[in-house]
């Protein structure tokens, strides 16, 4: 059963599945910071210095009754809240993390993509069907005259 395990472990769809997870995890936390540090803050600036965090609603108030002015004082309280902003910050970073997925798959389709074909430099005789330049009159090899492509 050890073996089996082992072997099972070792297999590399396994093994790049693990790795992938462990890198998404990173990233979700690169994704979160680059939200809450970077983005949030000229957002909320723009919008008078407002905390999306604090952005909450009373359903039921708390053992002291409100208003509460943050999150923290409710929670505190014992109020029953629907944190709506907790909701916008998640649904940002959704939207920054889709942003990256998809600058990362059309890089990717990007550097799959067939070549350029090159500018065509040569032709077929066509009577031996030999390879010759494309500006070629006259056929080096059956000495036939070329009609003019």
């Amino acid at each position: 059963m050890g073996k089996e395990f082992r072997e099972f472990i070792l297999r590399g769809n396994v093994v790049d599945m693990a790795v992938g997870i462990i890198i998404g995890a990173a990233f979700v936390a690169i994704v979160k910071s680059l939200v809450d540090d970077v983005i949030m803050p000229p957002i909320g600036l723009l919008l008078g210095n407002i905390d999306f965090t604090n952005f909450f609603a009373i359903l039921k108030a708390g053992k002291t009754p409100g208003p509460y002015e943050t999150l923290a004082q409710a929670k505190a309280a014992g109020a029953v809240t629907i944190n709506y902003g907790f909701f916008l910050n998640t649904v940002i970073s959704f939207l920054v993390v889709a942003f990256c997925v998809f600058m990362l798959v059309k890089n990717v389709n990007r550097m799959k993509r067939e070549p350029v074909p090159q500018e065509v430099t040569t032709k077929e005789c066509q009577y031996c069907l030999s390879t010759i330049p494309i500006l070629a009159v006259k056929c080096p090899h059956c000495t036939a005259d070329l009609k003019k492509t």
